[in-house]
């Protein structure tokens, strides 16, 4: 659905490139995470790809054709939701989705479903300018959905909510998916990768430094051992053995057959900890 080949893009008046060459691909109804601190590229990557930014250099395809062959007729395809919301604010949330859907010549999709799918049919008829960042957050990411298009560009789609909405935007995503949706996600939140994407790619400084599944990449750079607490004489004591060839390690077996077991686990890493060992920086 999505082809990049040596993508290079720099602002006006600055001699660094914003985007360094960067290639990578998407496969239809693949949830794909781009992931990296303020400043990777990360948002210009996604600007250029919904054309607004021009002047790139490189190849880009969507659904196999060739990115600058497109005019508006782009937007009945792809829904995007910024990670800052850009509402009416004098407008009611209903009022705010009824004039993008005059846009469209497409069908679009019911909008009380969408503000109840997101809670907020309740609200329909309040002034956005009276939402919390939030609500904001939530009709902007409804926004996205709005055309029903076949490639979703979210970026931060989670920013700004709480647990319980935050879950409930997840779980949509996954949704998308399931119904064939390609959906290319912006982050620097790397539990929202974790715990949505089939694939991810980490861009530090322009340039993209891995692309796997996420884990796979936990795999590759974490620790491939399992420690195990048990009890010994009523004080705790903690052993780490590597998980190669354990069903033949006659100490951790003896471990497991002569005490009280208190835990035991691998010792995963977090998606978090390869960024920052691969790339050397932190998410700030």
């Amino acid at each position: 659905m999505i082809t990049i080949k040596d993508l290079r893009y720099k602002y006006q008046n600055t001699n660094q490139e914003a985007v360094k060459g960067i290639s990578f691909a998407i496969a239809r109804g693949e949830i794909f995470g781009f992931l990296g601190p303020s400043g990777a590229g990360k948002s210009t990557t996604q600007n250029i790809l919904i054309k607004l930014l021009d002047g790139y250099e490189g190849k880009i395809q969507l659904y196999g054709k060739d990115l600058k062959e497109f005019g508006s007729e782009l937007y009945e395809k792809i829904g995007v939701s910024f990670e800052l919301p850009n509402h009416f604010l004098k407008l009611s949330a209903v009022d705010n989705l009824a004039f993008f859907q005059s846009l469209y010549t497409d069908p679009t999709r019911d909008i009380d479903q969408l503000l109840d799918l997101v809670g907020l049919l309740e609200h329909k008829k309040v002034r956005v300018e009276n939402f919390s960042k939030g609500m904001k957050m939530r009709l902007n990411f409804a926004r996205s959905l709005l055309n029903n298009g076949d490639i979703l560009f979210l970026d931060e789609p989670t920013v700004g909510l709480d647990p319980v909405n935050a879950k409930n935007i997840k779980n949509i995503i996954l949704e998308q998916k399931a119904r064939g949706k390609t959906i290319f996600i912006t982050t620097h939140n790397m539990q929202v990768a974790d715990d949505l994407c089939d694939r991810v790619a980490f861009i530090v400084d322009g340039q993209i430094v891995e692309i796997d599944q996420p884990d796979e990449l936990k795999l590759k750079h974490g620790q491939h051992v399992v420690q195990v607490e048990y009890y010994l004489n009523e004080q705790i004591e903690t052993k780490s053995f590597s998980l190669d060839g354990i069903g033949d390690n006659q100490e951790f077996l003896q471990i497991l057959k002569s005490y009280q077991i208190r835990t035991l686990h691998s010792q995963e890493t977090t998606l978090e900890d390869v960024f920052i060992k691969v790339t050397g920086r932190r998410l700030a």
